[in-house]
Order: C-alpha cells, then structure tokens, then sequence
C-alpha cells in the first residue's frame, strides 16, 4: 500500500509541476505569468482541502453523504438564475466571487459520488434488484444529470453518468438491470445533441475536419497542427507558435497540444502513462479499502479524474468530439483543481485506513491468525 501512496503522490506532483510549467510557457506572451499566480494560490487552497481530506477519517464521509448531495443541487439550481450564476459562451455554469469564479457542478460530482458510495453500502444485498438498483439510485442521479446538462455541459454529464453507472455495477446491480437505463440515457443524449445546433455542428467537424477546419472544427484543427509540428521532442519550450492566438483555449481545455509541440510526442505520452499509473494506484487502493464505501468511494474518484483525463486527451487528439472539460492537474481552472486535489486526499484517507495498513499495525501473532 505505501508503494501504491507514493506512487499517486508522486504521479500527481509531476502533473502539477508539469501544468505550472506549461500554463506560465503558453500564456507568457498574452498574460504575463498571471494565470501562473492564479493557479498557484488555487494549487495552495487544493492541497490543503487534500492534507486536511487525506488526515480525517474518509468514513466521516457517510454523515455528510446527503447534506452534500443536497447544497450541491440547491447550488446547481441557483448557478441557472439570472444575475446569480454566470454566463460565458452560452453556458451559464460558474457563480463569480470577486475576481474568481467558482463552478458548482465540480462540488456536484464529488457529492454524488459519496452519496452513491453510501447508498451501495447501506443497501448491498439489495442492489441486485431493479427497485433498490436502479430505481431509487435514479431518483437521485437523475436530477444531478439534468441540473448539469441544463446548463449546459454534456461533457460533465456524460463523464458523471459514466462513472455512476460504474459504481453501481460494482456495487452488486445486474447488467441486465442497468443496460435499459444506459440505452435510454445514450439515445436521450443522441436526440439532445442532435436538436443542439453547436453541438450537432462539433459532430459534424468531427466527422468532417476538413470541411469544418475553418469554422466550428477550428479549434480541434490547430491542436492537430500544434501536436503534429511538436515531433518526437518538441519544439523547445517556450516555443509554440499555435499558442499565439491560434489554439483557443490553449491555457485550458487544448493545453496538451502546447505540451505535444514544445516538448514533443515523448512528454504527451509520458502525461498519458502517467495517468494511467494513477488510475491502477487509486483501483489498488480501492480494492484493499476496509469496507465497501470505501471500495466504492475510491473506485468512483480515481474513474473520475482518470475518464476526464481519457476524455480531454481523446478530444485534443481528435479521437473524440469537442466537449469543455480540462486536464486534470495541468489546466487553468481553480474549481477543477480544488475539485481533483480533494479527490486524492480521499484517496490517501482510504489508503490509511485500508485492510493491509491495520493488518501490518496487529502483532505477529494475531496477524498470522487473522
């Protein structure tokens, strides 16, 4: 267990250096190192909610299962009214506080996937039937779903409807039960996207690029350039071109293509590998947690951080549509980050408190009999 810790301590201390780094490289020439500044005082706040969250008792957790759930749709709801929640470019998703903003839906995941983690423990030998499965599970995703798409962010929806529906098959419901549900969410979603003129039009490029390069694909195009141009070793760093106003959002959501062309095809696929390394020291951690809240809590955190990253590594690679999500660690964003870091204090919580952690604690004697 000690070996799995250091090595997700040290995972997620290599992608923050790595983000610190490449948010000052790619926005030097526009900002300054502002966005530098900013990201390290929301870098500070995350690792203390991570210190704090890795030294309490992750199973305090269950006592806050449903007061979370519930300020998270309360908040969801109030993002949507007008002169409260924020908008920028048609999504009305932050609340502004000051110079900051925050963004609800990020406190919503977290929220959801505790209660989830609750609700599959307190309810174990039932979640095999339809009613206690899937039924009343629903009663409480479904309405987190909606909140988030409304306003709207399908990319957060499709990656929390992904990671729940994982957490309920681990936690004991029939894929027979689930797989109805899953058809329906996915053709739901179909008809969603297809009736969205800017979403249909993200399809569209993403099925054409050529035609849409200069228009909605613009974007997903200049990435491409930016990654291709970057080689095996990159460009040197400091040196893109595309982040000179040709990749939007290069400091956020595409700030991997500023990484594939300054450093090159070798630092992209050590992000990638190191991702992946998280994703089996969290599952490891979860497979050896003390209770199945423990196991769920886990499971569904590091699926979390480690599909958002999957999804915005597959969009900046083209493998996938255009959705707003940033890379975990590395973009600007402080919601996001304050979000991820607290994920992994769970993560270290649970690991503290895991079966083999009590164990090598015991005597020798009472360990062999145990």
């Amino acid at each position: 267990m000690k070996v799995a810790v250091t090595v997700l301590v040290f995972c997620v201390a290599a992608l923050l250096s790595l983000g610190m780094v490449m948010l000052y490289s790619s926005s030097m020439t526009q900002v300054g190192a502002h966005y530098l500044i900013m990201q390290l005082i929301w870098c500070c706040a995350g690792l203390v909610l991570c210190v704090g969250a890795a030294s309490m008792d992750y199973r305090w957790l269950k006592k806050l299962a449903w007061p979370l759930l519930i300020v998270s749709l309360v908040l969801l709801g109030l993002v949507m009214v007008p002169h409260i929640g924020r908008r920028i470019n048609g999504a009305r998703r932050w609340f502004s506080l000051g110079p900051v903003s925050l963004q609800p839906s990020e406190m919503a995941k977290i929220a959801l996937i505790i209660a989830l983690a609750w609700y599959g423990e307190h309810f174990q030998r039932k979640m095999p039937t339809f009613k206690r499965g899937i039924l009343i599970p629903g009663l409480f995703i479904a309405p987190m779903l909606v909140l988030i798409i409304r306003e709207p962010d399908f990319g957060s929806t499709i990656l929390l409807a992904t990671v729940c529906g994982a957490m309920l098959l681990l936690a004991g419901v029939r894929f027979r039960y689930i797989l109805p549900p899953i058809m329906a969410g996915v053709a739901g979603l179909a008809y969603l996207l297809w009736h969205d003129a800017v979403r249909r039009e993200r399809i569209l490029a993403f099925l054409h690029p050529d035609k849409y390069k200069n228009g909605v694909g613009y974007q997903a195009w200049q990435a491409m350039i930016a990654l291709g141009s970057g080689g095996w070793t990159g460009l040197g760093l400091g040196n893109s071109t595309q982040k000179l106003g040709f990749v939007p959002e290069h400091h956020t959501d595409f700030i991997l293509s500023i990484i594939g062309e300054e450093l090159g095809l070798v630092a992209t696929l050590g992000v990638v590998l190191t991702f992946v390394i998280f994703v089996i020291c969290g599952l490891y951690i979860a497979s050896k947690a003390r209770d199945t809240f423990g196991l769920l809590l886990a499971s569904g955190l590091t699926l979390l951080i480690g599909l958002q990253a999957a999804i915005n590594i597959g969009v900046v690679t083209s493998a996938l549509p255009n959705k707003g999500l940033p890379l975990p660690f590395i973009s600007y964003g402080g919601s996001n980050l304050l979000a991820m870091l607290t994920c992994v204090g769970v993560l270290l919580s649970i690991a503290r408190y895991s079966r083999i952690e009590d164990l090598a604690d015991e005597p020798v004697g009472e360990a062999q009999t145990a």
